[in-house]
């Protein structure tokens, strides 16, 4: 299986399965450095761990993350780091009964239809639990990001589930780390509560839309036509398990507004840098970064792992019926947050370096 890695200049390829002994992520082109330990990664993996509430899978695992490589003396040397999470809470058995069934909503029948063979424990690398690697690093990139520009800020939070939209007039930046949910609006999360708490318990599952924001990003990032910054993230979200849908900015609903409306009209600032009226397009034009917020949304799908009844078939093509076993999250789009985050600082630090690569201090000056 190729194209397990992502990145220009700040690359990352990711490796393990969801029941091996392990997974991790070996990252190359970190500058070097850049202060960072393990301590540091672990803050950002633990937002994102199994087991944390109710809502989550009870799967129970410490993802406890170790840099082999690439680090000394608590700086990065310039050469690849290697970061491993070991597994300790397989249930294999779990998935016996599935050995033979495609799960409906799953990669089941696609890896098998492609490699002729399939690790059915847990979806192998169709499993969520591989994006644990990625927000590894993900707090790689943040600390290097840190020490290049220091101005930036990353912050995901979940603005829908299901049919269930926050109410905007009531955006709380405080609020995000106070709930289970990492939304901005407390009345949202008290009623999310209660509608998830129903499906849970009746063995159901749902989706749910997440927007990540990155705020002091300097202007000029991305490139025209095939190296857009809007073009690697959308990439980079869409590649996480489960999303089937990606925006910036306006996104979709662009197509609602007229060109009057859309528009983000330009003045000069107190401090002598152009600022914007509105930011329809999502701190992206022509694929380059105006220094705006960036703004990112993404759509999760439910979780396809369910307690009820589906039809499907077997690998011999018999007809049968399947009901999915195991510990599996009621809305994977809770712990899909702190991934996009990760998403994010790859491809922002990813492009910063190509930046700083290719045109140095060479961009346009206004005024």
């Amino acid at each position: 299986m190729s194209l397990n890695s992502f990145g220009h200049l700040f690359r990352v390829a990711t490796w393990g399965e969801s029941h091996g002994p392990a997974l991790g992520a070996t990252v190359d082109g970190c500058p070097p450095g850049v202060a960072i330990d393990a301590d540091t990664l672990q803050h950002w993996l633990d937002l994102r761990k199994p087991g944390q509430n109710k809502y989550t899978t009870q799967r129970r695992e410490a993802d406890e993350v170790e840099i082999l490589s690439g680090v000394f003396e608590g700086r990065t040397t310039g050469t690849p780091v290697q970061l491993m999470i070991r597994n300790t809470d397989q249930r294999s058995k779990d998935y016996g009964d599935i050995a033979e069934k495609f799960r409906p909503g799953h990669a089941d029948i696609t890896y098998w239809q492609k490699y002729g063979i399939r690790d059915y424990r847990g979806g192998g690398r169709s499993s969520a639990r591989e994006t644990a690697a990625r927000v590894a690093a993900g707090g790689l990139a943040r600390a290097a990001l840190d020490h290049l520009a220091p101005g930036v800020e990353i912050k995901g939070y979940m603005t829908q589930m299901g049919p269930h939209g926050i109410d905007r007039d009531r955006f709380d930046w405080d609020q995000i780390d106070q709930n289970p949910f990492w939304t901005p609006d407390a009345k949202a999360a008290e009623d999310w509560s209660a509608y998830l708490d129903e499906l849970r318990k009746s063995g159901n599952s749902v989706g749910a839309i997440i927007e990540v924001v990155a705020r002091g990003v300097p202007a000029g990032l991305g490139a025209p036509i095939y190296g857009k910054l809007d073009t690697d993230l959308a990439s980079a979200m869409m590649s996480i398990n489960a999303v089937k849908g990606v925006e910036i900015g306006e996104g979709m609903n662009a197509a609602c507004l007229t060109g009057e409306d859309n528009a983000d009209e330009i003045f000069m600032g107190n401090d002598g840098q152009p600022v914007y009226s509105s930011n329809h397009a999502g701190g992206i034009l022509g694929g380059i970064s105006t220094g705006q917020d960036i703004v990112v949304r993404f759509a999760v799908k439910p979780t396809s792992s369910i307690l009820r009844p589906r039809q499907t078939i077997t690998k011999s093509g018999t007809a049968t019926e399947i009901v999915t076993k195991g510990r599996h999250d009621p809305c994977v789009g809770i712990r899909a947050v702190p991934v996009g985050e990760a998403m994010m600082a790859c491809v922002i630090l990813d492009h910063l370096l190509l930046h700083r690569g290719q045109i140095g201090d060479a961009g346009g000056k206004i005024g």
